[in-house]
């Protein structure tokens, strides 16, 4: 969950809309994509999981979820070389969308969200491990259903804060919210390095005691 709420090209997207004047709905939008993705991917590969630990077990269960682990691991160990080396990350939104958030209607916020949701990597195995530990905590349907609901809000709430202080106090987030877009904006380069170290050093070695065990 906190691997995935650390997304902070995805947080700077939604600080540069809340810093645009009536960017609430656009921001509340781009985030409502993304969950709207989320959600379909844990209804449609949770039942996939179901089926799967139905077929073969716990011990399968438990090779896919270490399995899944490596992989993540992997990738954000890939993510901080890129990063340290200044490479571009593929999952980054492209910056001339960057350069059009100003001008970009609530609908293709909303679409921007899912598009990015859906075709990054990243995302998705994140997503699919969540799905995958749901399931091989052996939890019935509705324990799995709030567990995977607190996983999406988990993982959203780095946008979803945001979008509640500019709800409530407009005024007072224009400014705090400035502040915070412009140190990620400046630090955003540390910040994914050291996450992405952390989390891929964390994942990959859980995966092989798994894969080993």
């Amino acid at each position: 969950m906190i691997g995935a709420a650390l997304m902070p090209a995805w947080i700077i997207i939604v600080l540069l809309m809340l810093s645009d004047k009536g960017g609430l709905p656009k921001a509340a939008a781009f985030v409502a994509g993304t969950l709207l993705v989320r959600s379909i991917q844990g209804v449609v590969f949770g039942a996939v999981f179901q089926r799967e630990d139905q077929a073969y077990g716990e011990a399968g269960t438990q090779v896919l979820v270490s399995t899944l682990l490596l992989v993540i691991g992997l990738l954000l160990l890939t993510l901080a070389y890129k990063k340290w080396t200044k490479e571009e990350d593929p999952d980054a939104p492209p910056p001339k969308w960057l350069a059009s958030l100003s001008e970009m209607s609530v609908g293709r916020a909303f679409g921007m969200g899912a598009l990015l949701m859906a075709v990054g990597m990243k995302h998705w195995v994140l997503t699919l491990t969540a799905l995958a530990t749901i399931t091989a905590g052996q939890l019935d349907q509705p324990q799995s259903i709030v567990a995977f609901a607190i996983y999406l809000l988990v993982s959203a709430s780095l946008l979803l804060i945001p979008l509640l202080f500019s709800a409530i106090a407009p005024r007072r987030a224009a400014s705090a919210l400035g502040s915070a877009r412009s140190w990620l904006e400046r630090n955003n380069r540390p910040v994914t390095v050291i996450a992405s170290l952390v989390f891929g050093l964390y994942f990959a070695f859980q995966g092989i005691m798994g894969l080993l065990g």
